[in-house]
């Protein structure tokens, strides 16, 4: 049949007709073939309705169905039995999309007089909520991946999927590419494993709902790696517009360094925040969003009760608050972090500015999205560099958002830790059978490589605590009982459901006032640098840190007016490998002028001083500059692979200096080059620089360079609080996090001396080489250098390339008063340098 001629169809359009709307072609086909019983990938542009793709193609499957039953009934003349229960599973990455999606979706139900219950479950969700649900399942329910195992830790679990249809991941993107992704990937083989034996006639379909990304076919094979699934992808023939502007500064600094730039520009986003109705200003770190509402704030008090600041650390219920005020267009300004990156339509939302480079071209064209999300409205992205070098960046993502020139996401395979919680999870819940579930999991993406030894050693480990730790009895979690291995133990089983997740952060305080009334989480490694008297910012406010008591941070409102900015472990976000790639173009373009971007014209002298006092790297060039200063000796070369990559490259290329000649190195980089500097000359010859640079012997040498062991064993701390081979504590009673730490390298050395065999150890080595390390893609960034024109030059002093790596480098040991007198002193050195060479 026809999807077009069904009864549950002609409603749905009727429906969008009375609202003066029509489905996009990409909507009837992802109905089509939901009827048709595919399972599959949706990918549109932001504000087209993805959601609707796939929700209204549950609502019109339902529709059809009942429409069916009363033609039974009709026919029967009597009552044919409708059945209740959880139809539509609708897996969200952050908890704020959530409450969004239920709203939206039970508009519609309620405009289609459909009875459908949308229920909610997340970390956010109240006790009594959650009790509601078990007795007796919404239709629909909105989750996260966590909380889908936490459903999977209950008793009688195969109960709750008995009426389910169809699993969504939302966003599927956003978890592809971390260890939360692989759980989603467990989680649905499980319930589809549960349906298979109790309805070996049903057809569950799993959909995906993802922005674009590089590899998009990857994208729908880890989601539904089934052979005997029908699958396909649903791709939108829909361009969303996307005016991207850059805030230009009156005049260039000719030589640029880092965060130098973007306050004083924060002048001229004033205007921007008040010809727009609402604007969302995104900073890639939560210390970021702290500085610039204080900033914001200082130079235009009128903006007090308008502007609002959004990110991860900021307590649930002001982050609520915050985003019904965003809905009501109440807000004239938000800054955020990546907490607001996602789905969520807030309609008043017409301007979003990006401070600083969003180092990558997805996370820029998502958050671009967030404004004018209607379909033919234009999103309107303002781009506030903080350097002027990051100018070209915006050329850059200019160019890559025109060809659409985006990242891959790569997927986790092979994550031992999270294999090992989901077997003891599952035995909790109602226990499992080796052998079924041992196909489930090697049905998976993650796991299709899995070995029958290493799931031997994996059971082994979850059953005595494998060889190093049967001694132990803690460590024997898991028992065979009545055929099915279950936890038996009740201290067990309520420890290990407090710490299901992947998500292992340093311990978060909840800080409140003395008065009472919660603010939000600060790290704990931040507070135990404080002391009592001293303030700091959190949510836009400026605290007093009074005490810690009983894992919660006591403040009181503080009189000062400026105060130190908490730092988050979320660190600083690295370059991408393809905007690198766009960026050495954009290179050779400013300088030939081969371009129409005003971003180059107006960095034009810049780039003209570069080449002047050394030189501006084409594409095909790999510049090396070599300085004599008062400081020493330095080496600055510019691979534009991004600061992690850089971090590893440095090391690697002082282990080989040092092998020649003894010398020792103090290093610092950027996402554009890294900087050697020694007190001696360095020992570099021009026709050494290519093998110093070699692909050759890499792994042996970078083992040698960086102390990879270290760098595993600070991997493995969180893989040891996945696998739950150590215990974070009880809510609000969390273990500090140097006892975990200490308690992690306990096993890391127990584990190195007596189980060279150990699959988390080798898990830690593997995480740290192709994560941290990123081994294939510096290897790849080597060999690129062989096979460029090696250019070396011998400047005077610090030019327009090497300033900003320079400045970070000091920025770590001093204080803002004294970097910002230091760094006046160079660049007076160096005009002063320059003007020499000049009159000679």
């Amino acid at each position: 049949m026809k999807l077009e001629t069904s009864k549950g169809y002609k409603q749905v359009i009727k429906w969008l007709k009375s609202n003066r709307k029509k489905p996009f072609k990409f909507q009837t086909d992802a109905w089509q073939y939901y009827a048709e019983g595919y399972s599959g990938l949706v990918n549109a542009p932001t504000g087209f309705g993805k959601t609707f793709s796939i929700f209204l193609a549950a609502v019109i499957d339902e529709l059809n169905t009942r429409a069916g039953l009363e033609k039974r009934q009709a026919k029967k003349k009597a009552m044919v039995k409708r059945t209740s229960g959880l139809k539509l599973m609708w897996i969200t990455p952050l908890r704020s999309l959530a409450k969004d999606l239920a709203r939206a979706m039970r508009e519609v139900c309620m405009e289609l007089e459909l009875d459908w219950h949308i229920g909610v479950r997340n970390g956010d969700t109240p006790q009594n909520e959650k009790l509601k649900q078990k007795k007796a399942m919404p239709e629909v329910l909105i989750i996260t991946p966590e909380s889908i195992h936490l459903l999977l830790a209950q008793k009688n679990t195969h109960s709750y999927f008995d009426q389910l249809q169809c699993i969504v991941a939302d966003e599927w993107h956003e978890l592809l590419g971390s260890k939360r992704g692989v759980m989603t990937e467990l989680g649905i083989s499980r319930i589809k494993g549960l349906l298979k034996e109790r309805h070996p006639e049903r057809l569950l379909r799993i959909w995906g709902i993802s922005a674009t990304i590089g590899n998009m076919e990857q994208a729908m094979e880890v989601l539904v790696p089934y052979p005997d699934v029908p699958k396909t992808i649903v791709k939108a023939d829909l361009e969303k517009k996307i005016d991207i502007r850059s805030i230009l500064p009156d005049h260039i600094d000719l030589l640029p360094w880092a965060g130098h730039l973007g306050h004083k520009l924060a002048e001229k986003l004033l205007p921007i925040i008040y010809k727009s109705k609402t604007t969302l200003i995104f900073t890639n770190t939560r210390g970021q969003a702290e500085l610039w509402y204080q900033t914001l704030l200082a130079l235009d008090e009128n903006l007090a009760g308008l502007l609002a600041i959004h990110h991860g650390s900021i307590d649930y219920e002001l982050r609520n608050w915050i985003e019904d005020a965003l809905h009501s267009g109440s807000l004239k300004a938000v800054i955020s972090t990546s907490s607001l990156d996602l789905g969520v339509d807030f309609k008043p939302v017409d301007t979003v500015v990006q401070i600083g480079s969003p180092k990558g071209v997805a996370r820029f064209l998502q958050r671009a999205g967030r404004s004018g999300h209607s379909p033919y409205e234009t999103s309107t992205i303002y781009f506030l560099p903080t350097h002027a070098l990051e100018l070209v960046e915006a050329a850059a993502i200019k160019e890559a958002a025109k060809t659409q020139d985006i990242e891959s996401r790569e997927p986790v395979v092979m994550a031992f830790d999270t294999l090992i919680q989901y077997l003891v999870t599952l035995a909790v819940g109602d226990g499992f059978d080796e052998a079924r579930l041992f196909f489930e999991v090697k049905e998976t993406y993650a796991f299709s490589e899995l070995l029958p030894q290493e799931w031997s050693w994996i059971m082994q480990f979850i059953t005595t605590g494998g060889d190093s730790l049967t001694a132990y009895n803690e460590f024997s979690k898991v028992s065979l009982v009545d055929g099915l291995w279950k936890v038996e133990s009740r201290q067990t089983a309520m420890r290990h459901r407090l710490h299901i997740g992947t998500i292992v952060s340093d311990p978060m305080l909840k800080v409140k006032f003395i008065t009472g009334g919660y603010i939000g989480m600060i790290e704990e490694s931040f507070i135990a640098r404080m002391k009592p008297g001293s303030s700091f910012t959190l949510a836009g406010r400026v605290l007093e840190f009074i005490m810690v008591k009983e894992m919660t941070v006591v403040v009181r409102k503080s009189k000062v007016k400026r105060a130190i900015t908490p730092s988050w472990m979320g660190g600083r976000i690295s370059l991408t490998a393809n905007l690198g790639a766009i960026l050495r173009k954009k290179y050779n373009e400013t300088l030939y002028k081969t371009h129409q971007d005003i971003e180059l014209d107006f960095i034009f002298p810049l780039f003209q001083k570069q080449e002047k006092v050394s030189h501006v790297p084409r594409d095909d060039e790999f510049l090396i500059e070599l300085i004599a200063t008062k400081d020493g000796h330095h080496l600055f070369a510019y691979p534009f692979e991004g600061r992690q990559v850089h971090e590893i490259m440095a090391a690697l290329i002082a282990y080989r200096l040092g092998k020649t000649t003894p010398i020792s190195f103090s290093i610092a980089m950027n996402d554009y080059g890294f900087e050697l500097l020694s007190e001696q000359p360095i020992p570099v010859e021009e026709n050494d620089i290519k093998n110093l640079f070699s692909p050759k012997n890499l792994a042996e040498d970078i083992v040698a360079s960086i102390n990879a062991t270290e760098m595993a064993r600070r991997k493995f701390r969180d893989i040891a609080c996945i696998s739950g081979l150590v215990f974070q504590g009880f809510p609000g009673k969390y273990i500090a996090n140097k006892h975990l730490q200490s308690s992690a390298a306990l096993f890391f050395n127990v584990f190195s001396d007596y189980d060279h065999h150990n699959l988390l150890l080798r898990q830690a080595y593997d995480e740290a080489f192709y994560q941290q390390i990123e081994e294939p893609r510096l290897a790849a960034a080597l060999q690129r250098i062989q096979n460029s024109k090696l250019i070396v030059t011998k400047p005077e002093s610090y030019t327009p390339l090497c300033f900003p790596i320079k400045v970070d480098s000091l920025r770590d040991s001093m204080s803002s008063e004294e970097l910002s007198q230091r760094i006046q002193r160079m660049t007076t050195e160096t005009e002063k340098k320059n003007k020499k060479r000049h009159e000679h």
